[in-house]
């Protein structure tokens, strides 16, 4: 067995990391190291040629990047039919391709009913997808997002081959049928689910299916948006939540190839066409940072709204679940009454909105609308996503704010569809939390740049503000609800583990005035490489090191150097600290050992490390498979 002492500290933090649930990706090819098959995982299985093929899709390196670019060409397909999907169901049940712009206007097909069609196409919607999710995939319910997340931490990126279908068809419906819903979280599921289900027939280890079940999600959304980055990066920040090398490389594969797809159906002009912004003095960027500030408490909100309307429609409604979207369908039609614009995505409204043809009044109006419709269709139990949504409310918020600014001082600001256009990104990336990917999706949805800058100015003030004002983000805080917490990365044998669960005793320390030769014959005949330096009165003065001794004995220092002029401040531990602290502190020292101190910083009250924290985790290992 290999003594944690003869272990670098870089190379024995990796191993901790992989401890307490830091995935690390395998080894590559260049290195010469097999990959291993994750623990509870089949491996490939077969004889013959067959066989061979599945081993070598399964574990090379080469097998990976055949089964990303599949994964990218279904993504990218699965993109374009679910778009037709949702333009046939609106077509077929209101007889235009996007009524949310046409206005209070009946259906031509059924013409005698005039507007208050609106009132019926909601619940015939709801009665079609109600029984279909309950009976054959609950966790199509509802954005998605959330159920691909839990997949990736908890399940070992295992999502049901039945996902993908029933939420393509459910969303489809529901959004075809008037739900104020978004097609990107279900596209994004119904990539992850292809990605998982193609990594489970080719038995590949855990991590590796993780990776796959990002690449799906990533493709979906550089096909939907015609955003191949943005795809990347909501991989990697909503759904690995990991920028690893190989774990970017073989997402890209997979959003460029879905982008490919995607182009080839849809061409390759950006995804809004809206007019050029810019910005007209550097006044206005205090201008965007206060929108920023409003649009994080926008954010903020839209989180409670939509889960408090989930909270009062679950107290109140006592029925099947299949049967609660039909009956919630009849206040969804009567909102749709009111404000037609809420219908579907809306994505025409919003373009309508940013290129200044509402007035404030109406932006308002608006504004409010989407958070009910949305928070409405969640309730009833919809399925659709809230990216869209937020982009659409963070329109609305940009453009009425655009307006009141430019009425006051016309001449120092720009137009108001381009704080329209960053309000979008700011209360995107205030109820996700993933700035990078609000960044990079309004620049490819628009192909703007010239705003870039009070882009990424009011995105990252958003993004700071709401994480103060709510620690979870609008997908984490479905899987809070239920108890499951995906913000943290510990697994469960070490979780809640604290400093104090795994020091030991203190080594016995060198005194502040002890010559060198005293604290080499210390190191020389004691087992660790880290001393603790006390003065008379026993507090800490620091901790010496045999990296120290040999700095000092290569400089050619004096020989009457003494115990305190060699110590060095370590890090603050203390008993109550969470172990990930102590871990981290560790390999930042870069030394195996660190005292624990008491809460006034001076008395040493235990010592942490590597040899301590592998010793617990091998003592929790034990209990945990006599427990099984």
């Amino acid at each position: 067995m290999v003594q944690p002492y003869c272990v670098g500290p870089s190379v024995w933090l990796a191993g901790a990391r992989g401890i307490l649930g830091v995935e690390m990706m395998e080894t590559s090819a260049a290195s010469g190291d097999q990959p291993h098959t994750t623990r509870g995982v089949a491996g490939p299985a077969g004889g013959g040629r067959v066989g061979r093929v599945r081993q070598w899709v399964a574990v090379h390196p080469g097998g990976l990047v055949v089964l990303a670019l599949v994964i990218g060409v279904g993504g990218g397909l699965g993109a374009v039919v679910f778009r037709y999907m949702i333009l046939g169901v609106t077509e077929l049940a209101t007889g235009r391709a996007d009524p949310s712009i046409a206005g209070r206007v009946g259906n031509p097909h059924l013409p005698r009913l005039g507007v208050w069609y609106l009132l019926f196409v909601p619940v015939i919607g709801g009665l079609l997808y109600g029984p279909l999710v309950a009976r054959f995939a609950p966790e199509a319910r509802g954005h998605g997002v959330p159920e691909v997340m839990l997949a990736v931490s908890r399940m070992g990126g295992r999502i049901r081959p039945q996902v993908p279908v029933v939420k393509s068809i459910a969303s489809a419906l529901c959004i075809g049928t008037g739900g104020s819903v978004g097609r990107e979280g279900p596209i994004v599921q119904i990539g992850s689910a292809l990605g998982s289900a193609l990594g489970q027939a080719a038995r590949v280890p855990e991590q590796r299916l993780r990776l796959l079940v990002a690449c799906g999600a990533g493709a979906g959304i550089s096909a939907t948006f015609n955003a191949p980055l943005a795809g990347v990066f909501f991989a990697l920040e909503v759904i690995l939540r990991d920028f690893e090398t190989r774990s970017f490389g073989v997402v890209v594969l997979s959003s460029v190839t879905a982008a490919a797809v995607g182009r080839a159906a849809f061409g390759s002009h950006a995804f809004l066409h809206l007019p050029a912004f810019g910005v007209a003095s550097s006044f206005e960027y205090p201008l965007y940072a206060l929108l920023g500030v409003l649009a994080a408490f926008w954010g903020v909100a839209f989180i409670r709204v939509l889960y408090g309307s989930e909270d009062l429609a679950d107290r109140v409604w006592h029925g099947p679940e299949w049967l609660r979207p039909g009956v919630g369908g009849l206040l969804l039609g009567l909102l749709l009454i009111l404000l037609p614009q809420m219908y579907g995505v809306g994505y025409p409204v919003l373009v309508q909105a940013v290129d200044g043809h509402y007035a404030a009044g109406l932006l308002l109006v608006l504004l409010a609308g989407k958070i009910v419709a949305t928070s409405l269709t969640m309730a009833i139990g919809g399925s659709g996503g809230v990216f869209a949504p937020s982009l659409f409310m963070g329109a609305m918020l940009g453009s009425v704010y655009g307006q009141a600014i430019h009425a006051v001082i016309p001449h120092v600001t720009s137009s108001a569809g381009a704080y329209g256009l960053v309000g979008m990104g700011a209360v995107f990336a205030a109820s996700a939390r993933a700035p990078i990917t609000a960044v990079l999706i309004i620049y490819e949805l628009t192909g703007e740049y010239t705003i870039i800058l009070p882009l990424m100015l009011a995105i990252v003030i958003a993004t700071a503000i709401s994480s103060r004002l709510s620690r979870e983000t609008i997908y984490t805080m479905k899987l809070r609800r239920r108890g499951i917490d995906v913000q943290t990365r510990t697994r469960p044998l070490l979780a809640d583990v604290l400093v104090r669960d795994a020091m030991s005793a203190t080594p016995a320390p060198v005194a502040w005035d002890a010559p060198l030769h005293a604290v080499l014959e210390r190191f020389a005949t004691g087992p660790g490489t880290a001393l603790p330096v006390i003065d008379a009165q026993r507090r800490l003065l620091g901790v010496i090191t045999a990296t120290n001794l040999e700095t000092a004995i290569q400089d050619g220092r004096p020989t009457a150097l003494t115990a305190g002029n060699l110590a060095h401040a370590p890090p603050l531990i203390h008993p109550e600290d969470p172990l990930d602290t102590a871990i981290a502190a560790l390999g930042h020292a870069s030394q195996d050992g660190l005292p624990v101190l008491d809460g006034n910083d001076q008395t040493i009250v235990g010592w942490i490390s590597e040899r301590d924290i592998l010793a617990l985790y091998r003592q929790r290992l034990h209990q945990a498979e006599n427990t099984d």
